[in-house]
């Protein structure tokens, strides 16, 4: 244990060291830390009393970081209006359509392409179509672009995406691990995963009230303790149902975000989310070992320029659609474009089911590219968008 801890430490030292370099560097720690794990991990060496293999306390880092993407997604939930969703619900439901439809048939076209099974075929349209919800969350969060008047699209198509993935994970898992085989089966538990998304949504819209009641805590101390510990309760729950313990925290902080607490609890969570988020990035890096990347490099890099031009698209597409400038259209194709958590579940579906052993490595180097270059392209959108601008000539001054 005495062992563990100090590995533990370790690695947050780590952690805090490539984080004050990217603060010195004033770019996101999200690729640092990614990278910062791959550097390390079971393939790393052992220096004196300096074990960076991290092996005994691999699956507690894990543990923490999926903490990590629980409080990213809870804030994000927070700052999620229900009021304004339903109010750009048309909106919503198109870009999140287009989104979804556009990244799956450029998946599937281009796994018929290169001649893969029809199985592995659909396990790469997946990955191609769900963005990383938590990594969208950080990259709005550091580049202070929460209140910007294209993020309630962009968090909309990306909560659209999550119900997709859940439907998607439901059939497949239906189809590939011989659980619910039947229709009946299938429709069941995609209703189920639904039903329990819109009860949140009907909660947060109906129940805020008797919310703000319940929460009417004096003290801060029960009044964290009670927040925590429904939201590790929500999450746990969630996962019975099907549905990713990471959207079962986003929805929970949607429906705290129309009560009259929401504002006391961000200020609560947000050391928490900043700590235990940084641990998640660099936790998924130290399960990657670059060692294996090179045999999927010719698939995952196709795949890479694909998704890059699909999400740009429909983020155009998206936000022209609502009445937004080309430059905020542009910044939710760029922003929504990280792969992250979500897509490692995909793959682990496939690979769980015996498929192709190429998804794997696919998976992380596709991921591991996008996680990286997702929040740099993010970061530099107005760079981007000038150079575009200079090439289709758009005049902003006509724009809503």
């Amino acid at each position: 244990m005495d062992n563990m801890i100090f590995e533990v430490g370790t690695a947050m030292l780590l952690v805090a060291i490539a984080s004050l370099l990217a603060g010195k560097l004033k770019v996101s720690i999200i690729p640092f830390l990614i990278i910062l794990g791959m550097l390390v991990g079971p393939h790393a060496p052992v220096i004196g009393i300096f074990d960076f293999t991290f092996v005994e306390s691999q699956e507690i880092i894990s543990f923490l970081g999926r903490i990590g993407v629980l409080f990213l997604l809870f804030y994000i939930g927070l700052e999620f209006s229900v009021s304004k969703l339903v109010k750009s619900g048309r909106n919503i439901v198109f870009g999140g359509t287009i989104y979804v439809v556009l990244n799956f048939v450029i998946g599937l076209a281009y796994g018929f392409l290169v001649n893969l099974p029809l199985y592995e075929t659909l396990i790469i349209a997946g990955m191609l179509s769900v963005s990383s919800t938590a990594i969208v969350a950080k990259v709005l969060v550091d580049l202070r672009r929460t209140g910007n008047s294209e993020t309630e699209l962009i968090l909309g198509m990306v909560l659209f995406d999550d119900i997709f993935l859940a439907v998607f994970l439901s059939i497949m898992s239906g189809l590939l691990l011989g659980g619910a085989t039947s229709i009946g089966g299938i429709l069941l538990s995609v209703g189920i995963a639904i039903g329990y998304m819109l009860l949140f949504f009907v909660i947060a819209r109906k129940a805020t009230p008797l919310l703000n009641k319940l929460l009417n805590i004096t003290s801060n101390e029960i009044f964290i303790i009670v927040v925590f510990s429904t939201l590790f309760f929500i999450a746990g729950f969630s996962e019975t149902l099907h549905v990713a313990e990471a959207i079962g925290a986003l929805l929970f902080g949607l429906a705290l975000s129309e009560t009259k607490h929401s504002k006391r609890i961000e200020q609560l969570v947000i050391p928490f989310r900043d700590f235990f988020g940084a641990i998640f990035f660099f936790s998924f890096g130290l399960s990657i070992d670059p060692l294996t990347l090179g045999d999927a490099a010719w698939l995952a890099i196709g795949a890479i320029i694909l998704t890059i031009l699909g999400n740009v698209v429909a983020g155009m597409i998206a936000g022209r659609k609502a009445g937004m400038s080309h430059k905020a259209s542009m910044n939710i194709g760029l922003t929504i474009m990280a792969r992250g958590e979500f897509t490692i579940i995909v793959a682990n579906l496939g690979i769980a089911a015996g498929l192709m052993p190429l998804l794997k490595p696919f998976s992380a180097l596709y991921v591991l590219v996008l996680s990286i270059l997702g929040p740099l392209l993010t970061k530099e959108s107005k760079r981007i968008y000038s150079g575009l601008n200079k090439m289709f000539k758009w005049n902003e001054a006509k724009e809503k």
